[in-house]
């Protein structure tokens, strides 16, 4: 499936933009921007952003000052379907939904006339209900789950054969995760299970589990060890090594909210030492933040370990996700770099050390490093992410030591080339920063 953004009217005229994958595309007068319109006084800096997922496409607005136009509607956010308008200025952007095997049928001289995407009938894997999905061809074998039975199986999820299920312990975007019992060894587990948020190929479903595969390839003290992965009644799991601890976030909250430098030190060290080795493996995390570190232990027995390697970007790239943004909670992006937001398939190392400064920030100060608001909407949230520099650490906790605000400050700048050229060389400053106490 494929999704193009034809620009048929305005300057560029002609510019065709293809999505065949999870991505995001931003417009505006930024060099930043995919789609950059710098003499178009319309249109503000950071104008609008879609997010992509073939076949769904939406739109939103980042509070520009000349708004973003669907169809001639003002909108804030918007659905795309194939044939919508967007417009600003002078320009237009014709959405096009295709089935992307339009070359394929020309190369083999097939009548290319069925390139439109198909409707296909499903019903879901739990209750049976039947509906209506588009898919490449009528022939997809699609599996799909409804929104009722998708809030249900994330509050009792099903059993998984060979363990026994304890109790929910977690639950979020991509599904819940259990405390279960190894029935083969008693060893205690956690299961994830991982329910697609719209309906997906079977191809999609075996190139997700290939990646599931790969990752757990990576063994490390400091990453949560992988035990299995499967499908059972359609739906995906995941088994991991129980952690019998907290995340970090809760951690700190035990702490007061915020916690000592020698403890976020301890906790973001361990961390980084994982990332260093997944990230000479080849591997990218994408989605650092508190609640994937895994802490237990205190003082000089503490341990972190890091989970959910990868999970999050083989969701959305093998098309599970659906879009993500349309609900209006900053959360998910928050800790993500500039370039991450703008491409989000693209993502390398640099990524994942901003977001680990975005996350030893929030442990020491108990508050986020940009200015924003608490309950902060994805559009002020995009636009402080690019445009808001962040606010120093010492001025949020004077005691602090200055070389130890200064590791994680460099991390966080918005340039990747200026951040830390490694994980480890981050780790090293960071330990030798703590040591000299200054």
């Amino acid at each position: 499936m494929r999704v193009n953004l034809n620009v048929v009217a305005g300057p560029q005229t002609g510019r065709t933009f293809s999505f065949e994958q999870h991505d995001t595309f931003m417009i505006g007068r930024s060099e930043a921007a995919q789609f950059c319109l710098p003499h178009d006084r319309y249109f503000s800096r950071h104008h609008c952003i879609l997010e992509i997922a073939p076949p769904q496409a939406f739109i939103r607005d980042l509070q520009s000052t000349n708004g973003t136009f669907v169809n001639g509607m003002r909108v804030e956010t918007a659905y795309l379907k194939s044939g919508d308008r967007i417009q600003g200025g002078e320009t237009i952007i014709e959405v096009e939904v295709s089935t992307g095997l339009e070359e394929y049928e020309s190369s083999a001289n097939i009548d290319g006339s069925n390139t439109q995407p198909s409707i296909v009938a499903v019903t879901c894997l739990n209750c049976s209900i039947p509906a209506k999905v588009e898919a490449d061809e009528p022939r997809s074998k699609m599996s799909y789950i409804c929104d009722e039975c998708r809030d249900k199986l994330k509050a009792n999820p099903q059993p998984i054969p060979n363990f026994q299920m304890i109790r929910v312990i977690g639950q979020g975007g991509m599904g819940s995760v259990m405390l279960g019992r190894a029935e083969s060894d008693g060893r205690a587990v956690a299961i994830k299970t991982l329910l697609p948020e719209v309906a997906v190929s079977e191809q999609s479903l075996k190139r997700f589990m290939r990646e599931i595969e790969v990752s757990a390839s990576l063994v490390h003290p400091n990453i949560v060890a992988y035990v299995e992965h499967g499908t059972h009644n359609g739906l995906v799991y995941l088994v991991t090594d129980f952690i019998a601890g907290m995340d970090a976030a809760r951690f700190a909250k035990h702490r007061g909210g915020k916690l000592d430098y020698r403890e976020m030190v301890a906790v973001v060290s361990q961390t980084l030492a994982a990332l260093d080795f997944a990230h000479n493996q080849g591997f990218v995390h994408r989605d650092i933040k508190e609640q994937n570190i895994l802490v237990t232990g205190d003082g000089a027995n503490l341990q972190a370990k890091l989970t959910d390697f990868g999970l999050s970007k083989s969701f959305k790239q093998t098309g599970m996700s659906g879009v993500t943004m349309v609900g209006d909670v900053a959360g998910t992006i928050a800790y993500m770099p500039p370039e991450q937001v703008r491409d989000f398939k693209d993502v390398k190392p640099p990524s994942d050390i901003y977001a680990m400064g975005m996350t030893a920030y929030s442990l020491l100060t108990g508050a986020h490093a940009l200015d924003i608001a608490p309950k902060a909407g994805i559009a002020e949230t995009v636009k402080a992410i690019f445009e808001k520099p962040i606010i120093p650490i010492r001025s949020r906790i004077p005691n602090v030591p200055v070389h130890v605000a200064a590791v994680i400050e460099t991390a966080l700048s918005k340039h990747p080339e200026s951040r830390w050229r490694t994980a480890g060389a981050m780790r090293e400053a960071l330990l030798n920063a703590a040591a000299s106490g200054g």
